[in-house]
């Protein structure tokens, strides 16, 4: 059996679509744990409806790569 890092480094090796794939089963995999706590939700909630009124407020994924180096 594979321990995580060992799993980790050959999901890494991935294409990006099979990783966000990969990613989103572990993630349904989880007990939910919709807390509110920190008002999370709601700012995610506030920063949907600004992409909606104006979508130039976003940035691409290759703005974002570049602006945080990812």
């Amino acid at each position: 059996m594979q321990t995580p890092a060992e799993v980790e480094r050959t999901a890494l090796l991935l294409p990006e679509n099979e990783r966000a794939k990969l990613a989103s089963r572990l993630l349904g995999s989880l007990p939910s744990m919709l807390h509110d706590d920190d008002e999370g939700l709601a700012e995610a909630l506030r920063r949907d409806a600004e992409l909606d009124h104006d979508p130039s407020a976003g940035m691409t994924m290759d703005e974002f790569r570049k602006a945080f180096g990812r």
